[in-house]
This record gives C-alpha cells, sequence and structure tokens, in this order.
C-alpha cells in the first residue's frame, strides 16, 4: 500500500506590499516564523488565506519558489483555483516547476452555485493527467454552497490514482466522518486531514490524518499543541487549546468571509510578523474597532503557546 501523506500542514497568506506588489522579504520571514514550529508538516501555498484568486500564475509560481527555499526538505502544497481546467493546469504545472510538492485542487467559485459531477470529475482528472503529480481534494464547507461534493461524486474522485489526500472542510462532524469512511472504504491511503480550524478538536478525536488549516499561518504552535494533546489522551489540556482556537476563528472566519485573508494579515502585521496587512482590491483595509476585536480574541492564544 502507498504510503499515507498527511501531515500538519500550515495554510499560509502572502504578503504585499501598499501598492499590492508581493513582498518578498516579509513572505520569506512568515513562512520562516511558521516552519520554526517544528510539528508542520509542511505549507499550503495560494489557497483561500493565500489570496490566489488575485495572484497571477507568475505569481503563484514566485510564491513557490520563495516557499521551496526556505522549507527546505519539508513538503509544498500548490492550490489552484481556476475555473478553466486548462488554465487550471497550467498554474499547476508552473508551480510544480517552481518547487511543488503536490497540488490541491480549489473547486472554481462559479461551482458554489451548482455543478454537474461530469464536469466535477472531468476538472480534478484533467489536473491529475495534465501534470502527473499528486492531487488533493478540497471538501468544501456544507455551509458554502454545493462546493461540498456529495458521497457519490467523491466516491468517483477517489478513483483518480493519484489523489493523496482531502483538504476536509465541511464544519459539520456528520459530513466529515462521512468523507473520512468513505476514504477508509475505498482508499485507506488517501490522507484525510481537517481543515475547520474551530472544528479541529472533534475530528481529531474522531480521527484525522492532519490539518490544512490558516490558523497555523498566525499560531501553529497551537494547533501542534491540540494534535499532540488529542494523540496522548490528554484531553483538559486539549479541550483549553480548542477553546481559544475556537474563540479566535470565530473572528476571523465570521462574516463576511472573504475577509478572513485581511484579518490574518492585519494579525501578523500588528505583531511585527508581516510589514503591511495590505490585500489587493477589493478587499478593504480592516478598521481600528476589527482590529482590536481581532487581537482581543489572539491574546488568550499567544498566552497559551507562552
Amino acid at each position: 500500500m502507498r504510503a499515507k501523506r498527511g501531515g500538519l500542514y500550515a495554510a499560509t497568506i502572502t504578503p504585499m506590499t501598499e501598492s499590492g506588489a508581493l513582498d518578498h522579504a516579509s513572505l520569506e520571514r512568515h513562512l520562516a516564523l511558521v516552519l520554526a514550529d517544528p510539528g508542520q508538516a509542511g505549507l499550503l501555498l495560494n489557497g483561500h488565506a493565500g489570496e490566489g484568486i488575485h495572484l497571477s500564475r507568475t505569481e503563484q509560481a514566485e510564491v513557490v519558489r520563495v516557499a521551496r527555499g526556505v522549507a527546505g526538505q519539508r513538503r509544498i502544497l500548490a492550490a489552484v483555483s481556476a475555473e478553466n481546467t486548462a488554465f487550471a493546469v497550467a498554474d499547476a504545472q508552473a508551480a510544480l516547476q517552481a518547487g511543488a510538492d503536490a497540488i490541491m485542487v480549489f473547486a472554481p467559485f462559479s461551482w458554489a452555485l451548482g455543478a454537474d459531477p461530469r464536469a466535477i470529475l472531468a476538472h480534478h482528472r484533467g489536473i491529475a493527467e495534465g501534470t502527473g503529480a499528486p492531487v488533493y481534494l478540497f471538501q468544501g464547507s456544507v455551509g458554502a454552497g454545493r462546493t461540498a461534493y456529495a458521497p457519490d461524486t467523491l466516491r468517483r474522485l477517489l478513483e483518480i490514482d493519484s489523489v493523496a489526500g482531502i483538504k476536509e472542510g465541511s464544519w459539520e462532524v456528520k459530513s466529515y466522518e462521512t468523507t473520512r469512511r468513505i476514504a477508509r472504504e475505498l482508499r485507506p491511503d488517501v490522507a484525510v486531514m481537517a481543515s475547520g480550524d474551530e472544528h479541529l478538536f472533534p475530528c481529531f478525536l474522531i480521527g484525522s490524518d492532519g490539518s490544512a488549516v490558516s490558523l497555523s499561518a498566525l499560531v501553529p504552535e497551537l494547533i501542534s499543541a491540540l494534535d499532540a494533546h488529542v494523540t496522548a489522551g490528554r484531553i483538559p489540556e486539549a479541550l483549553e487549546v480548542h477553546t481559544a482556537l475556537f474563540d479566535l476563528a470565530r473572528v476571523v472566519y465570521g462574516a463576511p468571509g472573504h475577509l478572513a485573508a485581511a484579518r490574518l494579515k492585519a494579525c501578523l502585521a500588528e505583531l511585527g510578523r508581516i510589514d503591511s496587512p495590505a490585500c489587493r482590491a477589493p478587499t478593504p483595509r480592516l478598521h481600528s474597532d476589527e482590529l482590536d476585536g481581532l487581537m482581543a480574541a489572539l491574546r488568550p492564544c499567544l498566552d497559551l503557546i507562552g
């Protein structure tokens, strides 16, 4: 049987200058600080938190190239989010040439309105065949339109031989368990990795092959600690970490959800870990009261890290 390619992956942000250009120095510093946590198996780049949809193909590849220089032997998953399969293949090929180890396929946003299962399968199969690389699926939230794949569709996707893992972001215990059971039945080699930041505790208790979350871009030590506590059966300690993460996640990922990257950047800039909280238009800059609320939710997490 093939080795399971799971572990804890930090879904990182992409620092930018005030003019909107990639900030290479802040990116290197950000990635190095995240990977200073030995619990992180690697990085997930250019996803939702990484604002991949706001980056050109060249910029996406540049983020991967910079990360490859920082990550050493740790694995890099590069996200693709293109609506068109040919564009997604080209994005994926560029990321692989820049040093990515595998591709994570995010559902095109148009699928939130509904997608024919044949299109879903053809898109993933096209990327797999066009790259020859390991492919990770993204199982979307049950509250995010129709980007969560139905069980029958998931079974068909698992027929793709190069599928290596699933970023499981259902944010619901029943749906998480359903995905996990289907994968265990059909493809026990596929890593099912929890992806709901405030939902990690129950997922880890049920059983998970790791995680792929953007709170690891901000407090990677706590994600590692939660995993370690659950694995060792230290449930009171795990619950204490979960409580802090839950309160932070509610603020970071609360409505409107498209501001999550801006909120993460605001916290990182306030902590001096990146130079600017800037995002590209039309994402707005947060007001001071919003930042105050974020930092209030972040402080208990920082206190636990010590």
